[in-house]
C-alpha cells in the first residue's frame, strides 16, 4: 500500500495509528527511511506549527524527550527523520503521522470548511 494512503487514512480517522504502525513495521528496514522522508514531506506541506507538534507528540504515544518528538517541536521543525537510527524509525513514524493528522485536521477545519472532503471523495 502507498504511504500517502496510509497516512491520509490515519489523519482522517479511517485507520488507527496502531494499524498504520503495523503497516510501517512490516516494511523492509531498507524501505523505512524512504517512507519517513515521504511522510516528513507531507508534514512540511501541512505547514505544521509548534502547537501542532506538541499536540501530535501527545497523540503519538511517544515520549516528549524522544529524538523524533524533540525534532518536530523545534522552531522551525527538523525533518531529518530518515537519518535516525533504525531502532527509532517506528517512533519517528508515529510522531510524523500524528503531527500531520493534527495539522491536516486544522487545515481542513480552517481552510476547507468541508470542501476538502467533497473534493477528496470525487478524486478518490
Amino acid at each position: 500500500m502507498a504511504p500517502w494512503r496510509v497516512v491520509n487514512e490515519i489523519a482522517q480517522g479511517r485507520r488507527t495509528l496502531g494499524a498504520g504502525v503495523g503497516w510501517f513495521s512490516g516494511l523492509a528496514l531498507t524501505r523505512r527511511p524512504e517512507v519517513l522522508r515521504e511522510v516528513a514531506g507531507y508534514a512540511m506541506q501541512a505547514h505544521i506549527t509548534a502547537a501542532d507538534g506538541r499536540a501530535g507528540v501527545a497523540r503519538s504515544g511517544v515520549k516528549p524527550t524522544a529524538n523524533s518528538s524533540v525534532m518536530i517541536c523545534m522552531d522551525p521543525p527538523r525533518y531529518a527523520f530518515a537519518g535516525l537510527p533504525a531502532a527509532e524509525h517506528v517512533k519517528a513514524f508515529r510522531v510524523l503521522v500524528s503531527v500531520f493528522a493534527v495539522a491536516d485536521t486544522r487545515r481542513r477545519e480552517t481552510y476547507c470548511k468541508g470542501a476538502c472532503d467533497r473534493v477528496h471523495r470525487r478524486a478518490g
